[in-house]
């Protein structure tokens, strides 16, 4: 059985039936746009829209709320945009499901969330990525905006129906972590998406330097006897994207980044005007490569942690702009998988319920806006996403995220909602947590405040 599923979690109210409620947010502060209300504000829902927001305490004529979510001592933003979420269907459903990470990426607040096509089979059809978006749709959760393969198979060899798949729901197109080692057929994948306007999103990963690497190579690696990857690994293969992204002028988001030096060559691209943007994964904003002194095979992911100066230029690229967003980089694995030394275990970790409290740490610890955090994790994402969300206004889409920011709670595995348990932060007490989630107009996630 699901752990998630077999937890009561007393506090989470489902989501609501088919018709649409009206529902009265009391009492917050908001967040949007990158600026704040510094007064309470109460905001009224009905119709899946935001109709109106007016001083605390005032309501418009003739509206009665089917649902009063108290929001004092809240602030309410967008919905965060996730642009990197394994939800694990189709075909690998023993490590998550579809049920299990939605409800974690509501708990988390996440209201749009990314898929990567590295499911099996991968997302190269258009009938699968109906399949996925129907399912999706059906739990009356998050949206789910997939991305297309970019080859057949995720093989390298030849190119999918790229038309289809973006008729079918798909945002962009990638590999995922899966090589591409013809750059003939990289050059005509990118010539093609330029000719149709699609977004090509691409890892930074050498096919072959470090390939069988499982840490950052460093004087922490080599103490440990494990295998090296080094930071060449990221920048070899960013230098040859640019230089297809010069050829084509293709539209390139960069994934997952985390070295020093690929910040600096993203940097430059992005002065010499190529129409480049990337993200970081959060996790990369806190960990780094003597964390994994133990050999604590959750804190196995890919790209590895690399040292102090790496992340400090990651949290740099954020504040300047080099980088546009935060993502979660979601990834479930099963208890078999990590439950082996540390170079044999899968990599990856969770962290839809975690992308919030830690972007507020890290914004903390940096001493940036909480509207610059939130930023970067709903303007930011939507931007790449080319999606008129992540806004509040009146008369558009009502996908709201009501959290407290100073609230703290305990990570453990009767506090997570996602399948996965594959986080070094069980046991950690971190601070933010959701109140509620809006979806359409609909409460799809409610939680009381810590006792």
């Amino acid at each position: 059985m699901n752990p998630a599923q077999s937890k009561a979690h007393p506090q989470a109210l489902p989501h609501q039936p088919a018709a649409f409620p009206r529902i009265a947010i009391q009492g917050g502060r908001l967040l949007g746009d990158g600026q704040s209300a510094p007064t309470p504000t109460d905001l009224f829902i009905a119709q899946g829209s935001l109709q109106a927001m007016l001083p605390a305490g005032q309501t418009p004529d003739g509206f009665t709320a089917d649902l009063v979510i108290d929001a004092k001592g809240c602030l309410v933003a967008p919905g965060l945009v996730d642009l990197s979420a394994r939800l694990r269907e189709p075909g690998f459903e023993y490590k998550a499901t579809l049920e299990s990470e939605m409800r974690a990426a509501v708990a988390g607040g996440v209201t749009r969330l990314v898929c990567p096509p590295d499911t099996d089979p991968p997302l190269d059809e258009p009938g699968l990525v109906e399949m996925l978006k129907h399912r999706a749709r059906s739990l009356g959760q998050a949206h789910v905006h997939p991305l297309g393969a970019l080859t057949v198979g995720l093989a390298g060899e030849r190119l999918t129906e790229m038309a289809e798949l973006t008729e079918a729901g798909c945002v962009g197109f990638s590999q995922a972590t899966h090589p591409l080692v013809d750059t003939q057929v990289l050059f005509r994948a990118m010539q093609y998406a330029k000719t149709f306007d699609y977004t090509v999103w691409a890892y930074a990963r050498d096919p072959f330097l470090g390939a069988s690497g499982v840490a950052h190579s460093g004087a922490v690696a080599g103490r440990l006897g494990l295998p090296g990857v080094p930071t060449a690994n990221e920048t070899l293969r960013l230098m040859t994207l640019f230089e297809l992204v010069r050829m084509t002028g293709v539209a390139l988001h960069v994934c997952r980044l985390s070295s020093a030096a690929g910040v600096e060559l993203i940097r430059q691209a992005k002065r010499e005007g190529l129409p480049i943007t990337a993200d970081v994964a959060v996790h990369h904003l806190h960990m780094i490569d003597v964390d994994i002194g133990d050999y604590d095979s959750n804190l196995r992911v890919d790209p590895p942690f690399r040292g102090d100066r790496d992340r400090s230029a990651l949290r740099a690229g954020l504040i300047d702009g080099t980088i546009d967003a935060i993502c979660s980089d979601h990834s479930p694995v099963d208890d078999d998988a990590k439950q082996l030394p540390f170079g044999e275990a899968e990599p990856g970790v969770i962290g839809l319920e975690l992308l919030l409290p830690l972007t507020l740490k890290w914004a903390s610890e940096d001493k940036q806006s909480i509207e610059k955090a939130i930023s970067l994790l709903t303007q930011g994402p939507a931007k790449i996403l080319r999606r008129d969300c992540a806004t509040l206004s009146v008369g558009g889409q009502a996908d709201l995220c009501v959290f407290s920011p100073d609230e703290p709670w305990l990570v453990t595995n009767d506090t997570l909602y996602s399948q996965g348990r594959n986080t070094p932060y069980i046991g950690r007490e971190i601070l933010g947590r959701v109140r509620a989630t809006i979806i359409d107009g609909r409460s799809v996630f409610t939680r009381s405040p810590t006792v």
